[in-house]
């Protein structure tokens, strides 16, 4: 983390900011940046320029976010990794408190999804082959320890069956071994593949989330709980920049990106991602990442799942 002195101009912003996105292009977060970044120039007077940085479930972009200078020009799209991961240890900081968040974007919902050309119909057909072949079945998720692993596992236990866990860099890899057929379930953020489920590629068994899609074009997939099974996780998408930025520009950042987030443009993007914009401030969003840090800690701790993850992770 950067204990540099940064002068703050009124003429902030002066040149093109940076964000990171910590997880491959065409994944969710990648899609929500590119959308920013159309918007960008009209409520910032500059252009953000999308570096991606995949790797450790997001730790990697975040990682040089922190070390970053807090003068404003490098930000980085958050997911709920961005707490989750130091929880097991394995991340260099504590994102929580060492960055300073900007904004929450948006809530999406993680899909469980499958080949459209399999036979299963709903989510108890699935479970009931999976225990009639165990150890058979495969399923993927965004890298070791992130909240579609989480979700998975859960699944697993909630179900009472044997699958494989296989762990990629993002939701793309997820979509290509599912298409390739290398795997059998994903669990992908909706935005990551909502194309393919509309193109009739892959289909739906259930999302994880309280209650079902508002799009009316993807509103007949039920959630997990209405299945009979208690998986319910939102996963929200958000900005953040290094810690101890300027009052001045972090005002000036935090009234920009709530222009473009609220914009009929950038949520017509979202609109067509599967997106629901739910716009926070600064201030309600570390109060949101504080209650979700909470809930994470227990869920992971009550359901056995950080032993889990730390025995696949040595």
């Amino acid at each position: 983390m950067s204990n540099k002195t940064i002068t703050y101009t009124k003429k902030f912003p002066e040149k093109p900011i940076t964000m990171i996105v910590g997880f491959p292009a065409g994944g969710g977060s990648d899609l929500l940046a590119r959308s920013l970044e159309k918007v960008s120039i009209k409520h910032l007077g500059q252009p953000l320029m999308i570096v991606n940085k995949p790797g450790g479930s997001g730790t990697i972009g975040l990682n040089e976010l922190v070390r970053s200078n807090p003068d404003g020009y490098v930000l980085s799209i958050t997911t709920p990794e961005a707490i989750v991961m130091p929880l097991y240890g394995q991340a260099k900081y504590q994102y929580v408190s060492a960055l300073d968040p900007i904004a929450q974007i948006s809530n999406a919902s993680i899909a469980m999804v499958i080949q459209a050309d399999t036979p299963w119909q709903n989510v108890d057909e699935l479970i009931q082959y999976a225990k009639q072949h165990p150890g058979e079945l495969k399923f993927g998720h965004s890298g070791i320890g992130s909240v579609t692993h989480i979700i998975g596992e859960r699944f697993i236990r909630e179900a009472d069956i044997n699958i494989q866990q296989v762990p990629f860099r993002g939701g793309p890899e997820v979509v290509i071994a599912l298409l390739g057929k290398h795997i059998q379930i994903g669990f992908v953020p909706i935005m990551a593949i909502k194309e393919q489920v509309l193109s009739g590629a892959l289909r739906i068994l259930a999302v994880a989330s309280e209650r079902r899609i508002s799009d009316p074009k993807m509103d007949q997939i039920p959630t997990f709980k209405e299945q009979g099974l208690d998986i319910a996780f939102n996963y929200r998408y958000g900005i953040a920049a290094p810690k101890d930025l300027p009052p001045e520009v972090k005002t000036k950042l935090s009234e920009g990106f709530k222009s473009m987030i609220l914009d009929p443009d950038f949520k017509k993007d979202m609109d067509a991602l599967g997106l629901e914009i739910e716009y926070l401030g600064p201030k309600e969003t570390q109060e949101q990442w504080l209650a979700d840090n909470t809930k994470l800690a227990k869920t992971i701790q009550e359901t056995g799942i950080l032993d889990r993850i730390k025995e696949q992770k040595n």
